[in-house]
C-alpha cells in the first residue's frame, strides 16, 4: 500500500482513535502534503537526505536550495564529475560531498529493483552505500517510494514530538514499542503529523 490521498484518508479515520493524532489530525489534515519531498530522480533524492543529516531544519532547506540551483541542469553524470570544493560550496562539509558522489555511482552502476522490494529489503541495499544509513533509508522508503507503515526510531524530531505528546520515557523500548506498534499500518502518516506538531509548536496537552 503506498501513500497517497486515498490512503490517507483511510489512515486519518484509523489514527483518530488515539486521542493525541486525533487533536493533530483536526489541526492539520488540511495541511499535509504527502508528495512534498518526493522526487523520482533516486540519488538526487538520497542527496537531499544526506544534506539533511546532523543539521537543523531551517540549515537544511538553505543548504538544499543552494544545491538544487548548483545542480538543477546537470546530468547524474554531471553531477559526479563536479569538483567535491564545488559540491562543499553550497554549505556541507567535503564528506557529506563524496557521500553525496558515492550515491550518484551507485545509482550510474546498477539498477535495483527498489519499487518491488521489501522495506528491510530497500534498507538492506541502501545502506551498503557509503554515507547512506538506517535513517535516511528509512525518509527514502516514506517520501520517495512512498511506504504507508514507516517509523524512524532515530529521527530525533519525531521522537521528541512522542516525549512532548504523549509525555512517556521514549527510553522505554516497551511503552515506546507499543505506542508505535499501534498506528500499524499508517505509521507513516503519524509520523508526518508528528513532525508537524514539532514543527508548528502544536501539541496534545
Amino acid at each position: 500500500m503506498e501513500l497517497n490521498q486515498e490512503t490517507l484518508k483511510k489512515a486519518y479515520n484509523y489514527l483518530s482513535k488515539d486521542p493525541c493524532l486525533d487533536h493533530l489530525i483536526n489541526k492539520f489534515s488540511n495541511n499535509i502534503n504527502i508528495s512534498e519531498r518526493y522526487n523520482e530522480n533516486y540519488p538526487l533524492a538520497l542527496a537531499y537526505l544526506i544534506i539533511e543529516q546532523q543539521v537543523s531544519f531551517k540549515a537544511a532547506i538553505a543548504i538544499k536550495k543552494r544545491f538544487i540551483q548548483k545542480v538543477e541542469n546537470l546530468t547524474n553524470d554531471q553531477v559526479i564529475d563536479l569538483d567535491d570544493k564545488d559540491l562543499q560550496s553550497v554549505g556541507i562539509s567535503f564528506r557529506k560531498a563524496i557521500y553525496i558522489k558515492n550515491v550518484f555511482e551507485y545509482f550510474k552502476n546498477n539498477n535495483y529493483d527498489f519499487v518491488n522490494a521489501t522495506n528491510q529489503e530497500v534498507i538492506n541495499e541502501l545502506t551498503k552505500i557509503k554515507g547512506i544509513g538506517v535513517w535516511s533509508s528509512e525518509m527514502f522508503l516514506m517520501f520517495v517510494l512512498m511506504r504507508i507503515n514507516i517509523f524512524s526510531k532515530g529521527d530525533l524530531a519525531l521522537m521528541n514530538s512522542i516525549k512532548i505528546n504523549y509525555k512517556i520515557d521514549i527510553k522505554d523500548d516497551y511503552k515506546l514499542n507499543s505506542l508505535v506498534e499501534s498506528w500499524s499500518p499508517y505509521k507513516s502518516v503519524a509520523s508526518l503529523l508528528l513532525w508537524k506538531s514539532i514543527e508548528e509548536k502544536y501539541f496534545f496537552t
